[in-house]
């Protein structure tokens, strides 16, 4: 099947970007053939799948969400305006966490062929990937990672490491913006602040690490998350949002305040009280193999129920 991703940029390092990257090497691998989104003249793809918001111009077409504006502090209703034309243009429609699927019902309404597929990680190169030296045991390893914003409660990270872990312990943080997030601690001699580091490098470093910390307020399916799960990391995540929709029992979820689906400033997360329950016990299936038989699932119906219609 010719799949024509729309709206995705190979060459980025995005969590959007660079899950498609993974996806489409997936179904190159598979036999599938992932176009880019101006094809030569005499290829017609079979499907299109369009990440966020399209041009929609093509059918069929399937869009995946990876949520939806609810800034308060932002124009979000204006924002929204082209992810919502494309919502009800698409033929189908994928979202990556149930948490997802109800803010998305909440603003932009209920329709049928909404799926839910979390996303997935290349467990095979990660197996590949060398382990980091720190010189000390990996239970001994923090690690968090994001593109730093006030959501991302960095701060909050480091509150957790400094409570729970033992004096001989050490942080790791990745990303951007992230000594600017937390200028008090660029000097302290337990935390080692990363910079934004390419994929292999962050994978290197999380299966040097024995804990992955993700207390952001409201995320929706972390792809740094699912990375550092399937590269041995034990995880404390933060119960609001889709983050906790990835943990099993042998991780941590954190207690967060509620969130009634309605907008909000969202760069002023409320505090959190670090007290914490084990997560559920089922192991979820993280690999891009089984996300990519999903994904082709939902293309094959829709490029099937649209030539009957046709």
């Amino acid at each position: 099947m010719k799949i024509q991703f729309e709206n995705v940029n190979f060459n980025s390092r995005s969590g959007p970007d660079g899950f498609g990257l993974k996806l489409a090497r997936r179904l190159l691998d598979t036999g599938h053939d992932p176009l880019p989104m101006q094809p030569a003249w005499d290829i017609q793809p079979d499907v299109r799948l369009t990440f966020i918001q399209g041009m929609n111009d093509f059918k069929p077409n399937v869009l995946r969400l990876d949520g939806i504006y609810f800034n308060s502090a932002q124009d979000w209703e204006r924002m929204n305006e082209p992810i919502k034309r494309s919502y009800d243009f698409a033929d189908a429609v994928i979202v990556q966490s149930e948490f997802d699927k109800k803010l998305i019902f909440k603003f932009f309404g209920e329709r049928n062929n909404v799926f839910v597929i979390r996303n997935g990680t290349d467990t095979k190169i990660i197996q590949k990937i060398s382990v980091a030296h720190t010189n000390l045991p990996r239970e001994k390893v923090w690690m968090c990672a994001s593109s730093w914003r006030p959501h991302k409660r960095l701060l909050e990270n480091i509150e957790l490491f400094e409570k729970v872990s033992s004096p001989d312990s050490i942080m790791l943080v990745a990303g951007s913006n992230a000594q600017e997030s937390a200028p008090d601690y660029v000097d302290h001699p337990r935390i080692s602040f990363l910079g934004d580091l390419p994929w292999d490098s962050m994978i290197s470093y999380m299966k040097a690490s024995g804990h992955f910390v993700h207390l952001s307020w409201l995320d929706h399916c972390p792809n740094v998350v699912i990375d550092a799960k399937v590269a041995g990391c034990k995880l404390h995540v933060s119960e609001a949002g889709g983050t906790v929709e990835l943990v099993s029992s042998s991780d941590l979820v954190y207690r967060d305040s509620s969130f009634n689906l309605e907008p909000l400033e969202l760069y002023n997360p409320p505090k959190m009280s670090l007290s914490s329950y084990s997560g559920l016990a089922d192991m979820k299936d993280l690999r891009i193999t089984s996300c990519a038989k999903s994904y082709l699932e939902v293309l094959r119906i829709s490029h099937e129920s649209f030539c009957t219609r046709a």
